[in-house]
């Protein structure tokens, strides 16, 4: 999916708000041409092949809360290694095990198998890939007439229940779903 989402921002990359005239002069190319000793782990097979790796490698992936994705094999064939470092990038919600390494968890259940967590976790705040309360608020004025109706579904309680009131300044009812609630839409 990363991949992909690269691909759809290179291609569409004059509609974002950047001001980085040397990123555009570089990227003209190709990504592999800014960047040649970037490999793509396109398949499958292409990213087992990196817990192989021996000599260090730096492996980048998009994959939220460390929930899904290749990201949970290369955790449980790495974390167990003191020379490993994982680098969290953005929020992580409660419950999610990209939160319990950043809590400091010693050892994590990993598909099944416990791993001892013997790796350096550093985190980077802000780098959030969700919208912030101002651009949801933002992106609800944007509804001509009739609201429809609003179930906030992620984030902390402590966060739904604000932006919950600020809707209701804005008079719009948003309702907080319950854990295994269904909606009717």
């Amino acid at each position: 999916m990363a991949i992909t989402a690269t691909a759809i921002y290179l291609r569409h990359r004059k509609h974002f708000n950047h001001d980085d005239a040397e990123f555009d002069r570089a990227i003209a190319q190709g990504w592999r041409a800014w960047l040649p000793q970037l490999t793509y782990s396109e398949t499958t097979e292409d990213s087992m092949a990196l817990n192989r790796v021996d000599g260090g490698a730096i492996i980048i992936a998009g994959s939220g809360m460390c929930t899904g994705g290749r990201i949970r094999h290369h955790l449980k064939y790495n974390l167990w290694k003191k020379d490993t470092h994982v680098v969290i990038a953005g929020f992580q919600p409660n419950g999610t095990l990209g939160r319990k390494l950043v809590d400091g968890a010693k050892r994590v259940t990993i598909l099944g198998s416990e791993i001892a967590v013997k790796a350096h976790i550093h985190t980077l705040g802000g780098f959030s890939a969700h919208a912030g309360q101002t651009q949801l608020l933002q992106w609800a004025k944007a509804f001509p007439g009739a609201k429809p109706a609003l179930h906030l579904v992620h984030g902390e309680p402590e966060a739904m229940q604000t932006l919950q009131q600020r809707f209701a300044e804005t008079d719009w009812q948003a309702n907080i779903a319950a854990p295994g609630q269904t909606v009717k839409l």
